[in-house]
């Protein structure tokens, strides 16, 4: 990633600001797009100084990017279908890309990774010495990756960062007759699956890291949460937004856990996606 002067009017991949030519921002060569100075400088990418060593003079491992692999398979995705566009209409391709929607399939990763991006920007913001963060890390043995894992001296959070419109809320169907099951709804939209990724999610870190707390969370980016109260637990996994969950992980760094220490062998176990 480069500072540089825009030669053309763009849009910021995370805030959507609007970025007139001249404007200094920062140039993603990966992903090809532009993030303006205020959401650079809040993610700490900003002309960021490189990680500090130890106190035994290793330096940490890297703590990943967040989005990184949603955003790959964004631009495969993207790639495939303006190629297939071009094959189909020959000589006038370069029009039928321009004037094409994309695939909502395709969007979704681009929606997806915005809001990873924009989960992992704010948890970078409260790294310290007691609060370890890495991203998009791999599952051992899977093509499935955690969003995000937290370690602080209170435990370990593993959390999933969705981009979903609507109000998350809890359903308990049955009861008398039958056992009660909670669904998560997020609108009219039945979620429980995420729940049950996200519990899948902390048994598999929880293998890993011995007798050490493994909490989950379901970060809900851009939903229509309530002016007051909101969050809420169902079936141990905090659903919450960002600024909440930021002040749960900082209420709760008080432990034995060895930070440095965890984070190594989780960044060891599940390495970059």
């Amino acid at each position: 990633m480069r500072q540089m002067r825009l030669r053309y009017t763009g849009a910021c991949r995370l805030c959507g600001t609007s970025l007139a030519a001249g404007t200094e921002a920062l140039y993603e060569r990966e992903s090809k797009t532009i993030r303006c100075l205020v959401c650079a400088t809040e993610s700490g990418q900003a002309l960021s100084p490189g990680p500090e060593a130890t106190h035994d003079g290793v330096l940490p491992p890297a703590a990943g990017t967040a989005g990184s692999s949603a955003r790959r398979e964004y631009e495969r995705r993207k790639s495939k279908n303006q190629d297939s566009l071009r094959e189909k209409w020959g000589p006038f391709g370069g029009l039928a890309v321009a004037l094409s929607d994309e695939r909502p399939s395709t969007k979704s990763w681009s929606q997806g990774a915005i809001g990873e991006e924009r989960l992992g920007a704010r948890l970078n913001a409260l790294a310290t010495e007691d609060l370890a963060v890495l991203h998009d890390r791999r599952i051992p043995g899977s093509k499935a990756n955690i969003d995000h894992i937290v370690i602080t001296s209170g435990g370990i959070w593993v959390i999933d960062a969705k981009r979903y419109k609507g109000r998350p809320e809890v359903k308990i169907e049955g009861g008398f007759l039958r056992e009660s099951v909670e669904k998560l709804l997020v609108g009219k939209r039945d979620c429980t699956k995420l729940v049950d990724g996200v519990l899948r999610q902390v048994d598999v870190v929880r293998n890993h890291v011995g007798d050490v707390p493994v909490n989950g969370a379901l970060c809900f980016i851009d939903a229509d949460w309530p002016l007051f109260g909101g969050a809420f637990t169902t079936r141990g996994v905090e659903v919450l937004w960002p600024k909440r969950l930021g002040k749960v992980l900082t209420a709760k760094r008080t432990g034995d856990v060895d930070v440095p220490k965890m984070r190594k062998l989780i960044a060891s176990r599940f390495k970059s996606a």
